[in-house]
C-alpha cells in the first residue's frame, strides 16, 4: 500500500513514517505541503521519494492508494472527503472533524465510496486497550468512569489555540478523554455539565465535564493544554466489586501503570507491546486489504464528536466550526 501524507506535520514521523518501517507492506510514497520547499525538506529527511506541489496533486496521483490526513482540525473533513472522491482510503488524525455535522458528512462520503476511513485514535489499537476493557468487565456494576488528558502547551500562538482552525483543549486533548470514557463506559453518555477555562473568547485552554451513561454510571472528563493540571494522562473506573487505575493509556509502549482491585484483591500488570502507531498502521492496512480491523470507523467518530459538541454547549461555548 502506497500512502501519501498531506502536509509535513510534526506528528507524521511518529504516527506514520516510523511505523511504516515496521510494516513492510506500507510505503510512505509522497508528501505535499502548501510550501513546496518545506515538503521537499521533509521528504529528504524521511526518505520519501515523491514531493507534490499541492494537496490536490497528491490525492489525484494514481500511484497513491491511501492518504494520511494530519492537517489542522478545520481541514480534516474537507480533505478527507476530497481524498475519498479521488478514490483514496484515508487515515485521518483526530479529531475527525470540527463537529458532529461535519463528521456525518464525512461518514456519508465514506459509505458512498466504499473506501476505508479510520480516525487515528492510536491507543485503541494497543493491547492495553483491550486489557482495560476486560478488567472493567470484572468490576461488577460500573459506578464511575474518570478519564483525563492534560499536558502543558504554553506556546499560545500554536494552531491548537486557533478558533478558525477548530482548536481548543477539548478538541486536542479532550477528544482522547471523551473517546476513552465512551469505550470503557460501554454506551453513549449524556453530558450533564461542563466548565471551560478560556485562553481567549470561545477557545478553551482547559475543560471538565460530567457525564451520565445509559447504565446509570457517572463520568468525568478532564482536558487541559494550560491549567493547574500540568500533566495527567489517566483513567479510573470504579465498580461495585473494585476499581481500575491506568496511567498513560496514550503511549503505553513508553511507560504505563495498570492496577486494579477486584473483591479486595489488588493486582498490577504491564501490557507489553509495540508502539500504538505501529498497531494502528497494521490495522489500517488490514482494513484496506480485507475490510477487517477498523476499530475507529466513522460511526464512532460521529458519536465522539456529538459528545464533544454537547460539552462545548454545556460550557456555554459554540461547537467548533459553528460560530
Amino acid at each position: 500500500m502506497r500512502i501519501g501524507t498531506l502536509g509535513a506535520a510534526r506528528i507524521a514521523p511518529a504516527a506514520l513514517i516510523k511505523p511504516a518501517r515496521s510494516v513492510p507492506e506500507v510505503q510512505v510514497a509522497a508528501v505535499a505541503a502548501r510550501d513546496r520547499s518545506r515538503a521537499a525538506e521533509f521528504a529528504a529527511k524521511h526518505g520519501i521519494p515523491m514531493v507534490h506541489d499541492s494537496y490536490e496533486a497528491l490525492i489525484d496521483d494514481p500511484s497513491i492508494d491511501a492518504v494520511y490526513n494530519p492537517l489542522p482540525n478545520a481541514l480534516h473533513a474537507e480533505w478527507t472527503i476530497r481524498a475519498l472522491e479521488a478514490g483514496k482510503h484515508v487515515l485521518c488524525e483526530k479529531p475527525f472533524a470540527s463537529n458532529e455535522k461535519e463528521a456525518r458528512t464525512v461518514a456519508d462520503a465514506a459509505d458512498k465510496s466504499g473506501l476505508v476511513v479510520m480516525e487515528a485514535f492510536h491507543y485503541r489499537y494497543h493491547p492495553l486497550a483491550e486489557r482495560m476493557a476486560s478488567i472493567v468487565g470484572e468490576l461488577g456494576e460500573i459506578e464511575q468512569i474518570e478519564t483525563a488528558l492534560c499536558f502543558p502547551l504554553p506556546r499560545f500562538s500554536d494552531i491548537r489555540y486557533s478558533l478558525p482552525l477548530s482548536g481548543g483543549a477539548l478538541m486536542d486533548a479532550g477528544c482522547y478523554a471523551v473517546h476513552l470514557a465512551r469505550f470503557l463506559g460501554g454506551g453513549e453518555p449524556a453530558v450533564e455539565s461542563a466548565r471551560a477555562l478560556l485562553r481567549k473568547p470561545q477557545v478553551d485552554r482547559a475543560m471538565t465535564a460530567t457525564l451520565r451513561f445509559p447504565s446509570g454510571a457517572s463520568g468525568r472528563v478532564t482536558a487541559s493544554m494550560w491549567s493547574s493540571h500540568v500533566l495527567k494522562i489517566a483513567a479510573r473506573v470504579t465498580g461495585s466489586r473494585g476499581q481500575m487505575r491506568v496511567t498513560n493509556f496514550i503511549a503505553p509502549q513508553v511507560f504505563h501503570r495498570l492496577s486494579y482491585t477486584v473483591d479486595g484483591v489488588k493486582k498490577r500488570e504491564r501490557v507489553a507491546g509495540e508502539a500504538t502507531y505501529t498497531y494502528q498502521l497494521r490495522a489500517f492496512l488490514s482494513a484496506v486489504q480485507t475490510g477487517e480491523g477498523n476499530l475507529t470507523p466513522p460511526a464512532t467518530s460521529i458519536a465522539n464528536m456529538a459528545v464533544i459538541d454537547e460539552i462545548y454547549r454545556k460550557a456555554g461555548l459554540s461547537p467548533r466550526g459553528m460560530i
